[in-house]
């Protein structure tokens, strides 16, 4: 679902947060990218808005929790202007053309349970899950939660949610079950619950009841059942379809109503029909195969070539370029039943694919910002939205930045996380710090309540030849 702002700044229902006026800014999801093009060797580097043009950036808040659980609401200067707490990394901003109007509502995680040493994440360890997710409104306070009344007492949301126009809610989380077949006594299923105001489950759909419908050959389903860890599938998005002109040209399995996901250890994405819980439309598993010596080929269009370890695919909203057509972080990671072969020095690749011919139509890579494929890479996390003036915003998660890029490929806004995560090495005990984000979501100005201050003052970074640090006296 997606937000247009009319010209007297109250939204309709569109796409997300599409406005044509001269100053909006559109929702979309996250980007994150590393700074001044130094990511993830460098161990000194600036951090906060590192370049930024106003005159051909889409000008937006961007909403991201950082490494401090705090969910930030940032200008596109880098200051903080509005905080929520967030017990996870997952924040995301709620189309108030589907909450009822309301400005500045936010999904966070309220509180974690310690999975450890139960049969809440089987076969793993240090790791917390989610108890209870909620909405928080612009003062912090939660004006809905769900987790008592989830099977289990507790919500065990991962990844994604969304609130539908009928006011309910999907939420993406986990069932540890037995499965038949499986290697593993019991497996960290994927599953969607429709959830009504009061917090009852009204419908939902469990993955492993529709493993034949994901296209695996009998050779590739055993590697499957027989997987070493029983996050079997790892879904890690789950989107509405929304509104889109192959629904309207008559095309059934385009309903606004259904589901996308994407599944990252399985490099598939589906659609789930609403109405009878079968995949309707899928992508993947299955590619043409890549080189491991070579850069993908960069000619437009072609046909889908080998995505691995993807994230964040949806279908672009109405009133957008490239309306209708599927958008996705192409991680180039480490995935697949059996692993997919990948460049051996490849970057990520954001890629916009016509749903129907299953072409490339567009596409980023880091060549196209002047650098090596390489350049542009994270292997893990990330995601990408399409902008209302054509310019694409992207999370390259694993080095906490964000950043947009014109269709030509040029970047005209960029920002480095500064909210680290600090932790111990359990090895050595030595103190460590990462700033990788999961997601940066753009938000128009019109989504805040009004008189909630921005910045959009020029940042020209230096010549990185010359960026130099002086030596201490």
């Amino acid at each position: 679902m997606t937000l247009i702002p009319t010209r007297t700044g109250k939204p309709r229902r569109g796409v997300l947060f599409q406005t044509p006026l001269r100053h909006p800014a559109l929702w979309a999801a996250a980007c994150l990218v590393p700074a001044l093009a130094a990511h993830a060797g460098p161990s000194v580097f600036p951090t906060g808005t590192t370049r930024y043009d106003p005159a051909k950036a889409y000008n937006s808040y961007i909403l991201f929790s950082g490494g401090d659980n705090i969910a930030h609401l940032i200008d596109m200067n880098g200051n903080s202007v509005h905080e929520w707490k967030d017990a996870a990394a997952h924040s995301t901003a709620i189309d108030p053309a589907v909450n009822g109007g309301k400005l500045g509502h936010v999904f966070v995680t309220l509180d974690t349970v310690e999975g450890k040493g139960t049969d809440l994440v089987p076969g793993q360890v240090n790791r917390r899950v989610t108890k209870t997710i909620g909405e928080l409104d612009w003062d912090g306070n939660a004006v809905w939660r769900f987790g008592d009344q989830a099977p289990g007492g507790a919500a065990q949301q991962h990844h994604d949610w969304a609130r539908l126009p009928n006011g309910n809610t999907v939420v993406l989380a986990n069932r540890v079950h037995p499965v038949k077949g499986f290697k593993q006594p019991q497996v960290l299923d994927d599953v969607v619950y429709e959830v009504d105001p009061a917090g009852k489950v009204v419908w939902q759909w469990l993955a492993s009841e529709h493993l034949g419908e994901f296209g695996f050959t009998p050779a590739e389903l055993k590697l499957v059942r027989n997987a070493d860890i029983p996050d079997y599938l790892h879904v890690n998005n789950l989107k509405v379809v929304g509104p889109n002109r192959w629904f309207a040209g008559g095309d059934q399995r385009f309903a606004p109503e259904n589901l996308l996901f994407d599944s990252r250890n399985a490099n598939f994405i589906a659609i789930i029909d609403k109405k009878t819980g079968k995949i309707a439309w899928r992508l993947g598993p299955h590619y043409q195969t890549a080189s491991r010596e070579e850069q993908l080929a960069r000619n437009l269009p072609r046909p889908v070539d080998q995505i691995s370890a993807q994230h964040d695919a949806h279908i672009i909203p109405e009133g957008l370029p490239g309306a209708g057509n599927l958008l996705v972080f192409d991680n180039q990671g480490v995935a697949g039943y059996p692993p997919a072969s990948v460049p051996r020095t490849g970057g990520s690749r954001v890629l916009e694919i016509d749903p129907i011919k299953n072409q490339i139509v567009w596409q980023y890579t880091g060549e196209d910002s002047g650098g090596p494929s390489w350049s542009f890479r994270s292997t893990h996390i990330s995601a990408a939205r399409r902008l209302p003036n054509g310019n694409t915003f992207i999370d390259e998660g694993q080095s906490g930045r964000l950043f947009q890029v014109t269709p030509q490929g040029e970047i005209v806004w960029e920002y480095v996380n500064p909210y680290f995560r600090k932790g111990k090495d359990t090895l050595t005990g030595r103190d460590t710090a990462n700033n990788q984000l999961y997601r940066g979501q753009p938000v128009p100005y019109a989504w805040v309540p009004a008189g909630t201050p921005h910045g959009e003052k020029a940042v020209v970074p230096p010549e990185l030849g010359q960026f130099h640090l002086t030596a201490a006296p």
